[in-house]
């Protein structure tokens, strides 16, 4: 009797042992199917209703005038140096200055922006946040890098190679020979210091080597102003009440 209870009890710890084992689940089989988002697709009205009123408040802070422009201006528009790029620059420079001059007691040399990051021209008449978007659609950030006299060197001759018109403020200014070659660089109108160490202002995206611009890489300091360029855009155009930009001799050919 005492060897058929421990059988049972054997059977029953087996069992119970057996029952709570958790069951082990595959994936069978995965499908999926592409929906087109074209006009066919019903809306819900409900969802519509819901979303209305933010749409029409957003279209209203978007087409909101902040500015008037004088004409419109293009970044085609100029071989070495553009309107609209030399207000950007500018813009930037008005706006992250102060900013930086607060947190560091010092100044900003001078802008480098890019030619490719101006993604719209900027029209004749009212200019609003949408504007402000168009020109700017990237999340792009200012960081301020402070580069060796050697660093500012190869962004000169990176500039003067390309030959292409990338938005720089009118605190510099270069000037080629016929032939192409350097003439002169001034930087707040002196000529560059080798002992010096040099604070530009630049987009986060150039600041790790965008558009190859490599000599940015591994500055000596860099300061994140938590402020992104097209925020100054907006800022500015906020502060002023007719834009006039144009071409002129911060980087030009004799």
């Amino acid at each position: 009797m005492r060897i058929k209870t421990t059988h049972f009890v054997t059977f029953i710890t087996m069992l119970v042992f057996l029952s709570c084992k958790e069951n082990s689940t595959k994936v069978y089989k995965i499908s999926g199917k592409e929906i087109k988002i074209t006009d066919s697709l019903q809306g819900i009205d409900s969802l519509k209703n819901f979303i209305t009123p933010y749409r029409t408040h957003i279209e209203e802070v978007l087409d909101e005038p902040l500015a008037f422009s004088t004409t419109s201006l293009s970044k085609d528009q100029g071989e070495l140096n553009t309107a609209i790029g030399n207000l950007m620059a500018d813009i930037t420079y008005e706006q992250s200055n102060p900013v930086f001059h607060k947190r560091t007691g010092k100044n900003i040399d001078f802008v480098l922006l890019n030619h490719g990051g101006i993604r719209a021209s900027l029209p004749k008449g009212n200019i609003s946040r949408r504007t402000a978007y168009q020109l700017m659609p990237f999340e792009n950030k200012i960081l301020v890098l402070e580069l060796s006299s050697e660093k500012i060197e190869e962004l000169i001759e990176y500039l003067v190679t390309n030959q292409r018109a990338h938005p720089i403020c009118k605190q510099i200014q270069i000037v080629l020979n016929k032939d192409n070659s350097l003439n002169s660089v001034t930087i707040n109108g002196e000529s560059i210091d080798k002992e010096q160490t040099y604070f530009v202002a630049t987009s986060d995206y150039l600041a790790s080597g965008g558009d190859k611009m490599d000599f940015f890489k591994n500055p000596i300091s860099s300061t994140d102003l938590d402020y992104l360029l097209r925020n100054e855009l907006i800022d500015y155009f906020q502060k002023v009440d007719t834009i006039r930009a144009s071409i002129d001799n911060r980087f030009y050919k004799q």
